[in-house]
């Protein structure tokens, strides 16, 4: 199986990914952009020094110079692109996966993302011949940046409220602390911190907090202390998860609707995104707030690419992936400006959470459910032609299909061999008879 994914880079060390692969992959990103300059960032992973220097090495043999930040998160290395104006950039994680893998993000001037239809395919062609090139007359040089202070500055613009609120975090000892541990210092919390300290083993527990059983610290701290909300990180802290003052998971694609409240009130009438997979509720939120809402398809390169294209402030996936127009160049995805978000969301409405999210549940979703299948694609054509005469059939991502009172997804993984299938209905029981009826076709 490649290593190349549909938006990223990604397999175990050093089975799959190995020091060789980084410098080919560095050297082929540098040759592939013509950059002058690249950012290299890298997370905690045991195999991230050593990924890390070998992919400097590559891009120095190109005749491109480097940039490097040393450890950070994703979101950080998104945002040194566009402080530091550099051509590109490229971090060194396996986002959410578990110890042994680690990967590449790649990402172009204004921390546009690289992925399989922009020019991740080209990257992976000439990976495969170019360490028998010769290297560039003039080397790259090597120099280093800290951006954390600015990196702060930069999240804080996304929200103006500063609640005094007790807040449970759960880092998942990945990267978010970072960023975080400055932010906080600036704001008027009371915080339970949990795993802040990076360490690539993940000792605790998996850095996904989409996974509900990593949650459950997190949740017993809110319960604990108190809290008025907990967020989780996942391990490059592009994502965020989180728990009401119940220690109730809130639905991302719900938390979607009311974050775009503030953003909204800021650009009143503009456009916001949300994956196609998103409960009705989260279209008729943005609507109600005076937006427009756009379904996308699901991924962060996709939904970067479909908010540049659309002018959007704002978007947000059911994975926990949150997208900021931070100003006219830059978009993207970052779980600490989320929890900025949050904040300025309560600190506006001064209602708890769970009184905010109540009103929004009021369809019924099976939540996404993934099956390892023989044949993925001739599942989706005999439900295709299944389901032909529906009023709304679409192929955006896998396949999409809407009645008045129910409707469907069923796509492919992005980054797993799995089918993965989410259903709404306006009762439980159509959504049931639905689900199960759907799952019994995943075979």
């Amino acid at each position: 199986m490649s290593i190349f994914k549909a938006y990223d880079v990604r397999g175990v060390v050093p089975d799959q990914l190995c020091a060789a692969d980084a410098q080919r992959v560095g050297r082929a990103t540098a040759r592939h952009f013509a950059a002058r300059e690249l950012v290299v960032g890298r997370d905690a992973r045991h195999s991230s020094p050593e990924l890390s220097e070998a992919l400097i090495r590559g891009i120095r043999d190109e005749g491109a110079d480097v940039i490097e930040i040393g450890l950070a998160a994703t979101p950080m290395l998104y945002f040194a692109v566009e402080a530091l104006g550099a051509g590109g950039g490229i971090m060194v994680t396996a986002s959410h996966n578990p110890a042994q893998y680690n990967g590449f993000k790649i990402c172009r001037e204004h921390a546009i993302p690289v992925g399989e239809a922009s020019g991740l395919l080209d990257i992976e062609a000439s990976s495969t011949t170019i360490a028998s090139d010769p290297v560039a007359q003039r080397r790259g040089g090597h120099s280093r940046a800290d951006v954390t202070a600015r990196y702060v500055e930069h999240v804080l613009a996304v929200g103006r409220e500063r609640p005094a609120l007790r807040v449970a975090i759960d880092c998942g000892n990945g990267m978010a602390a970072l960023g975080l541990e400055p932010l906080l210092e600036r704001l008027p919390l009371r915080v339970e911190r949990l795993y802040f300290e990076p360490d690539g083993s993940f000792p605790n527990h998996p850095a996904d907090p989409l996974h509900a059983p990593n949650l459950a610290d997190l949740r017993e701290a809110v319960r604990r202390s108190g809290a008025d909300f907990g967020v989780a990180f996942d391990g490059d802290a592009d994502r965020a998860i989180f728990v009401d003052e119940h220690a109730e998971p809130v639905p991302s694609d719900l938390l979607t609707g009311l974050l775009a409240r503030a953003q909204l009130a800021r650009t009143p009438g503009a456009t916001v995104l949300y994956d196609l997979r998103s409960s009705w509720a989260t279209a008729e939120e943005i609507a109600s707030a005076g937006g427009v809402a756009e379904m996308c398809r699901v991924g962060h390169s996709f939904v970067k690419a479909a908010m540049r294209a659309s002018g959007a402030v704002f978007a947000g996936e059911l994975s926990g992936h949150f997208y900021f127009r931070f100003s006219p160049n830059l978009v993207a995805d970052d779980g600490v400006a989320a929890l900025v978000a949050m904040l300025d969301l309560l600190g506006r409405e001064r209602q708890p959470l769970s009184a905010l999210v109540a009103p929004l549940r009021r369809y019924s979703a099976s939540g996404e459910m993934s099956r390892r299948v023989a044949d993925p694609q001739a599942i989706l054509a005999d439900l295709a032609a299944e389901h032909a005469a529906a009023p709304e059939l679409s192929h955006m991502d896998g396949l999409l299909v809407r009645y008045p009172d129910w409707w469907f997804n069923m796509r492919p993984s992005n980054t797993e061999p799995l089918l993965r299938l989410n259903v709404e209905a306006r009762s439980e029981a159509r959504m049931l008879r639905e689900r199960d009826r759907l799952l019994a076709k995943m075979v």
